[in-house]
């Protein structure tokens, strides 16, 4: 008994959402809601919990996409950090550039995560780690007692986030990754906004961003 955690990929960018649950209480959060949210109540239904908050890492469109309607059928409140407040007021203008598709604007957050927070749902809780570059407002959300990260679009397996973005920045995400993510113990699994999950040990010896690989050939 403790945490269990179901991810789906959805939406064209194939981002990883994530649903997180207390064993013992079937309370849980909702990681990253970024499309079909049809598919996520579904898991919700199936796995029999209740939701009580949505977390997200970031706002970027391809996160924040079905946060609304799964507020709506949850009662589950919304929580982002303020520093993202311009991301996710941005995401309809983001949809149509990229996607040339029309969302309704999404609402703003219930709550504002703050660094160094504790989520709890249940008997489970995760603490909240500001990790700003990829998005200024970008968190990440640690499960201690199972070793687990959600990193949203941080550190991926073999690479980092984007930072070409709007109102992102490289050396900014480089230090969130070096004080916030690899001062973790090797052995947490690091669960990403995309593509398969990590490690810190591996990412620490072989990313070439931030790994020794990186600072050797340096």
């Amino acid at each position: 008994m403790g945490l269990s955690v179901v991810g789906l990929t959805v939406g064209l960018l194939e981002e990883n959402c994530y649903i997180l649950s207390c064993d013992v209480t079937g309370r849980g959060v909702i990681v990253d809601p970024g499309d079909n949210p049809r598919a996520i109540l579904k898991e919700v239904e199936k796995m029999g919990l209740t939701i009580e908050k949505i977390i997200n890492t970031h706002a970027h469109f391809d996160h924040v996409m079905a946060v609304d309607p799964i507020r709506q059928a949850t009662g589950a409140t919304f929580h982002l950090h303020r520093d993202d407040l311009p991301i996710l007021r941005d995401a309809p203008e983001r949809v149509s550039l990229w996607l040339s598709s029309h969302i309704d604007p999404i609402d703003d957050p219930d709550e504002f995560l703050e660094a160094g927070q504790i989520i709890t749902f249940g008997e489970e809780e995760v603490e909240v780690r500001f990790t700003p570059g990829h998005a200024p407002g970008h968190v990440i959300f640690v499960h201690h007692s199972s070793g687990l990260v959600f990193g949203g679009d941080t550190l991926f397996q073999g690479s980092i986030g984007r930072f070409d973005l709007p109102l992102a920045d490289g050396p900014t995400l480089l230090a969130s990754i070096h004080t916030q993510i690899l001062t973790l113990p090797d052995d947490y699994t690091v669960y990403p906004g995309h593509g398969a999950a990590t490690t810190i040990g591996h990412e620490r010896i072989h990313n070439p961003f931030v790994g020794s690989v990186a600072t050797a050939a340096q």
